[in-house]
């Protein structure tokens, strides 16, 4: 006598595939989400480095002097290749010659 098998998954053995993947996603989700927020930060501290270099190099080329106001079209593409754009979008304020340059996102400031 042959006992009659069926192929494929019982509805219980996917329900625990669902809850076993839903729990992985829980934990992953935010670690992403960290990761992506901390590399867009290093990202526009980056870009406000660069924008601060490329100020003092045009102020010690041009003989100009603290609080000299700077504009984009002085800097790029002489010193910089582009303008910066933050990741999390905006543009960058330049600043005058020993100002940091600031980003529209309050999160973003050099240290």
């Amino acid at each position: 006598m042959r006992i009659a098998r069926k192929n494929g998954f019982t509805l219980i053995e996917i329900l625990i595939v669902i809850a076993i993947i839903a729990v992985l996603m829980a934990i992953a989700i935010p670690n992403m989400m960290k990761a992506r927020d901390a590399s867009q930060r290093k990202a526009c501290l980056s870009n406000l480095r660069e924008i601060s270099q490329a100020k003092e190099q045009y102020a010690m080329e041009h003989g100009k002097k603290e609080h000299d106001a700077v504009v984009w079209s002085v800097i790029v593409p002489d010193y910089l290749k582009v303008v910066p754009i933050c990741p999390l979008g905006g543009d960058y304020t330049i600043g005058a010659i020993g100002v940091d340059p600031a980003c529209p996102n309050p999160d973003h400031a050099l240290p």
